[in-house]
């Protein structure tokens, strides 16, 4: 298994900068923002999927590092009722995904999406219960008319480029646990036409399970049982031992309001400890992914160089140990 890095935490850093950061924390690979939610790209995507010469460039750089591209990021809602914004983040989705294999990856990361509730809505409307019966329409109307279209189409259009998509289960968007994610990728499978191994799949995501109360070691078996784990992100959350047990971890409060929320994301080992990351970096051994974890960094309470390195010697340490053998519960 190799440790890498989600590197939309470099904002403001030039690609080379970022590059010889990483190689000198010892890391292997490299997760590469390219558009929609995580912000201004290193490059431009679609300048260079024009230009052989700069693929060729930016392949170097990365080669000469020591690094490979684990995925190309590009989370976004391609299917917001929005129709600038779905077109904004399809088409920066489509660039992704054609420009993945020229920069030597095959997998392109990204959100579900949530449309709205009706035709004639303007924002997201994302359900988190079955009653008053409303819900369940609005359910019906996403995952029929939308979400399934939407995803069977990609899987061709995946498939033509030989790439997979990791869903990144989130609240917020139809996709959000495993059940959400394994349903997806089984429907808008089957109505492209797709036998065998499909390209939708997972970027497993542990952070987002906490707040839901859904164990994320089981999470992440039932989606290697599934066949779909695709790329895994390493982020870790801090549940709080006060405010959750009286508001519940549904929080909406802003993340920069410390005081109050329930939850909030941490440095890997600083939310949970080997009880949590040694068993999932067995587990995820166990049903073959050998790929990258990729440190994804959004502690409030550490800088983006204290958090993330503190997160590479963690991880980093518990990989030599499960390469040599060592079981988890030593």
């Amino acid at each position: 298994m190799k440790l890498g890095v989600m590197a939309a935490l470099f904002t403001g850093m030039s690609f080379d900068d970022a590059l010889d950061y990483c190689a000198g924390l010892g890391l292997d690979a490299i997760e590469i923002p390219v558009g929609a939610y995580p912000g201004k790209p290193f490059f431009n995507p679609t300048s260079v999927l024009q230009s052989t010469k700069k693929q060729e460039e930016i392949k170097a750089k990365i080669r000469e590092r020591g690094l490979e591209v684990s995925a190309l990021a590009v989370h976004g809602n391609p299917i917001h009722p929005n129709k600038a914004h779905a077109r904004r983040d399809h088409d920066a989705f489509v660039t992704a995904v054609k420009l993945a294999p020229k920069l030597g990856t095959n997998v392109v990361n990204t959100f579900s999406g949530c449309p709205g509730g009706s035709k004639t809505d303007k924002t997201p409307n994302w359900v988190t219960c079955a009653w008053p019966d409303d819900y369940q329409a609005i359910q019906a109307y996403q995952w029929d008319e939308v979400l399934v279209p939407y995803w069977a189409q990609q899987a061709k259009f995946l498939k033509h480029y030989k790439v997979k998509v990791g869903w990144e289960a989130h609240p917020g968007f139809c996709v959000y646990n495993p059940d959400t994610l394994i349903r997806l990728s089984q429907r808008a499978s089957k109505l492209a036409g797709i036998k065998g191994k499909t390209p939708l799949g997972a970027n497993y995501d542990p952070s987002h399970f906490f707040w839901q109360g859904i164990d994320p070691v089981l999470a992440a078996r039932e989606i290697a049982e599934a066949g779909l784990m695709y790329h895994v992100h390493a982020k870790d959350t801090e549940l709080d031992p006060v405010q959750g047990p009286i508001n519940g971890y549904l929080d909406a409060r802003p993340y920069s309001n410390l005081h109050q929320r329930s939850w909030s994301f941490r440095t890997c080992g600083y939310g949970h400890g080997d009880e949590f990351w040694k068993p999932l970096i067995s587990l995820l051994k166990r049903y073959g992914y050998e790929g990258v974890l990729s440190i994804e960094h959004e502690d409030s309470l550490m800088s983006v160089e204290e958090g993330f390195e503190k997160a590479v010697a963690y991880l980093g340490q518990i990989i030599i140990e499960e390469q040599a053998g060592q079981p988890w519960w030593c």
